[in-house]
């Protein structure tokens, strides 16, 4: 007796891997970043983010006056504020491993075999510390937003509807391509606002490039990849939001 080649269990659980796999692809369509181009991140909605990097502030380690002078300045600088900052602290596990490839490197110059092997033990035993100590790094941003007048004057509801509809279009990329000239003026200003006013206080403040804004993603949305393999231009990752997860 012939067996009947069961086609049709077949067709159903091909399409029941399509859908999974496009269910796994759709992920990407929630990040609201559309695109990063000249040191901006453009979201879907037509909005603008700059990311300044801040170096910290030994508070402790300044004078009671100097404190004092420090904290005056901090609320001289807020009430120059008048539009929203958003202040990130993030804590990610140091990475050694370019201190680790300097020492390695270094290895090699040595003349004499018991200095290479102190080298290659010194390697191994920060390695170690780093891992069983789990240390963490602490990198501290203010993301400064421009959002369109007409996103504004929205209300509730269409702000909801805004954020159910996730997907990228022509027509948001068209409106994000023509507003972008007149939203970077306003943005490039408050930027300068926000720099001055910390910088008269002490505190060191650079905005975030392309490739940094993209390392910055890459690195937050792939946490365990990135530790691992790291990419070292732009050549080797699109600055796509697929090319983030």
């Amino acid at each position: 007796m012939v067996k009947k080649k069961d086609t049709d269990g077949e067709n159903t659980k091909d399409t029941v891997r399509a859908k999974r796999k496009g269910k796994t692809v759709s992920t990407q369509r929630y990040l609201p970043i559309a695109e990063v181009k000249h040191d901006t991140l453009l979201l879907k909605n037509g909005g603008l983010r700059a990311v300044l990097r801040v170096n910290s502030l030994n508070f402790n380690l300044k004078s009671e006056t100097e404190q004092m002078g420090i904290i005056a300045g901090y609320q001289a600088f807020l009430n120059t504020v008048v539009f929203p900052l958003q202040i990130v602290i993030r804590s990610s596990k140091l990475n050694i491993d370019p201190y680790l490839d300097t020492i390695r490197m270094n290895k090699q110059k040595q003349k004499t075999e018991l200095l290479k092997r102190q080298a290659e033990d010194y390697a191994q035993f920060m390695s170690k510390l780093v891992d069983i100590a789990d240390i963490m790094q602490k990198q501290y941003f203010v993301v400064i937003p421009v959002d369109s007048m007409t996103k504004a004057k929205r209300g509730m509801f269409q702000r909801f509807m805004e954020w159910m509809n996730v997907d990228d279009t022509r027509a948001k990329a068209s409106d994000r391509a023509r507003s972008f000239d007149s939203n970077s003026k306003i943005l490039r200003d408050r930027i300068s606002l926000v720099q001055s006013g910390l910088e008269n206080i002490g505190i060191t403040v650079e905005r975030l490039k392309t490739e940094e804004l993209v390392r910055l993603f890459y690195s937050i949305y792939n946490p365990g990849t990135s530790q691992k393999e790291g990419f070292k231009d732009l050549t080797e990752l699109h600055t796509s939001p697929e090319a983030l997860m």
